[in-house]
């Protein structure tokens, strides 16, 4: 009786682990593939409550949400006009066939790496009939949607529908952009070059003229000034005439006083003259009579 009991027992935890093991879920953001004995017996795409065979069927869930597939490293595209870019493409897609989906890579990881290749032949297919000048304005786009349709057309069969796929980064290969880069600076140096030789140029002629017209300034004043002194000399000619038109006596007295002034004045000169000399006459007499 004992071990009719243990049976009954057991009976009963196989079937509430069976009735357990039955019953899953499906959430709003998946979809569920039965399988029995790894062969796909039949899809589930509605969220709620589902059953399945206890201890024969298992369940393999898919996303619904779009996915996003960015590859780790950028590829070396060679384009029409022979230029080298480095170039990586992000690409978002849905799983629309679970089925098929299952049958043809089994889960995610083998679709990012199929997708992977489909994606870099494609890429390189389009872009090898593509120009630098034509990535690098607004034809990019049409090239992301020639990408696009390519790589849809290839991977239809996989179960997957290809959202968008797009060149996330176009670029010169490293040696290549250091190249470049030493170019630029070799021509803004030789633009610099030629502009300090401009302006040098550019300065002298400045300074040239400017020393010309200094010299002609300098010529005008001169000429002005000795202009103005002959005036100036006339006129003092002309008043001294006038004076010793009018009085010769003082204009005499007058100048005898300068020459003594210039002659006789502060300094070491010594000056040998006879006391007869007509040039002291003003020192023995005021009216200068010998």
């Amino acid at each position: 009786m004992k071990l009719t009991r243990n049976i009954g027992i057991f009976a009963v935890i196989l079937i509430v682990f069976g009735l357990i093991s039955s019953v899953f879920t499906v959430n709003q953001r998946q979809q569920a593939l039965v399988l029995q004995f790894g062969e796909p017996k039949r899809i589930i795409q509605e969220p709620g409550l589902a059953f399945k065979v206890p201890f024969i069927q298992d369940v393999m869930y898919y996303e619904k949400r779009v996915l996003s597939l960015i590859p780790q490293d950028a590829e070396e595209v060679i384009l029409a006009d022979q230029k080298r870019l480095q170039v990586d493409a992000y690409a978002r897609y849905r799983i629309m066939d679970p089925l098929l989906f299952f049958q043809t890579v089994r889960n995610e990881i083998g679709a990012r790496a199929r997708l992977e290749s489909i994606i870099d032949s494609s890429v390189r297919r389009v872009l090898g009939g593509e120009t630098l000048g034509s990535i690098l304005t607004g034809e990019r786009e049409g090239i992301n949607g020639s990408i696009r349709d390519e790589v849809e057309n290839s991977v239809t069969s996989l179960g997957i529908e290809i959202i968008d796929v797009r060149l996330r980064r176009a670029d010169y290969p490293e040696a290549t952009s250091q190249n470049i880069f030493n170019r630029m600076k070799s021509e803004r140096e030789r633009e610099a070059r030629e502009f300090r030789a401009t302006g040098e140029e550019e300065a002298q002629k400045i300074r040239a003229d400017a020393e010309k017209t200094r010299t002609v300034i300098l010529a005008e004043a001169r000429k002005e000034s000795q202009d103005l002194r002959g005036q100036g000399d006339s006129q003092a000619i002309r008043i001294y005439a006038d004076s010793f038109g009018q009085d010769e006596e003082f204009f005499s007295f007058y100048r005898s006083m300068e020459a003594y002034q210039k002659s006789i004045g502060e300094g070491p000169t010594s000056m040998v003259l006879s006391p007869d000399s007509s040039f002291f006459r003003f020192f023995k007499d005021k009216d200068g009579v010998q």
